[in-house]
């Protein structure tokens, strides 16, 4: 059966027509944008115009109306405070899929400053993690950092702290404790864990916005609809499209 996503887009620029052109055959597209843009994207894309769009978007999500929902342009603000409200969650938590500047795809968690400070939330991103990297085509295997070498312990009990949960956090769920080793893990393994979310999501910044890396989109995993959240610092939104469609079929299957 065909999958139908919802793409948000505030206008047409170069981003949302690349991804029209490049994921228009591999999913049902309908864009969300404002009145008075539905011609501007071309002739072969549905496009619903609303005051609104990033609350008419939530809506066709959670109305059934799209089986997927990508953020794409529309503002972060408006449209992620409307999702909770429909999901009836306080807060949001998203696993990025990422590329290293050398084409490599991970995922990783957690990217939010205010996620995976707890062992219980860093479990929940292990085994949530792995269902989206089995339906990406990416390894199962799971690396779960910490603040330092084995070695460091002793050196400050904050690290000594992050060492710990990591070392609970693989043991409980099979995955492998890599120390502070973001380099070998971010390329061996399907999916990071970061110690906590603002070292996630300094990862997440040094490597889309310095580092000549690419952001490809965060689905949002603590609600029952398939949302993926993007960065204003990918190319275009067509892995994302995949991503959405791949989980999709997985949660059918």
């Amino acid at each position: 059966m065909p999958v139908t996503v919802g793409l948000g887009a505030t206008s047409p620029d170069e981003k949302i027509l690349a991804t029209i052109r490049a994921a228009g055959r591999e999913a049902d597209l309908i864009l969300f944008s404002h009145p008075g843009t539905a011609g501007s994207f071309g002739e072969d894309v549905t496009v619903v115009e609303a005051e609104e769009p990033g609350a008419a978007l939530i809506d066709a999500l959670v109305t059934g109306r799209i089986d997927a929902a990508v953020r794409g342009t529309l503002p972060a603000s408006t449209t992620l405070a409307a999702l909770k409200l429909a999901a009836g969650v306080d807060h949001l938590e998203r696993i990025a899929l990422l590329e290293t500047a050398d084409g490599h795809l991970f995922l990783l968690a957690p990217v939010g400053v205010d996620e995976g400070w707890t062992v219980a939330e860093k479990v929940r991103f292990v085994e949530r993690g792995r269902e989206i990297a089995r339906s990406f085509g990416l390894s199962g295997g799971v690396a779960v950092l910490s603040g330092g070498r084995l070695g460091d312990l002793g050196r400050h009990p904050f690290v000594d702290r992050t060492m710990a949960d990591a070392e609970l956090v693989a043991r409980l769920t099979g995955a492998e404790h890599t120390e502070i080793l973001i380099e070998d893990a971010a390329r061996q393994y399907g999916m990071v864990v970061a110690p906590d979310g603002i070292s996630g999501n300094l990862i997440f910044r040094t490597l889309t916005f310095l580092g000549a890396g690419a952001g490809h989109g965060a689905p949002v995993v603590n609600i029952d609809k398939i949302f993926v959240d993007t960065s204003r610092a990918s190319a275009d939104y067509t892995n994302a499209i995949f991503l959405a469609k791949s989980l999709v079929k997985s949660q059918k299957s």
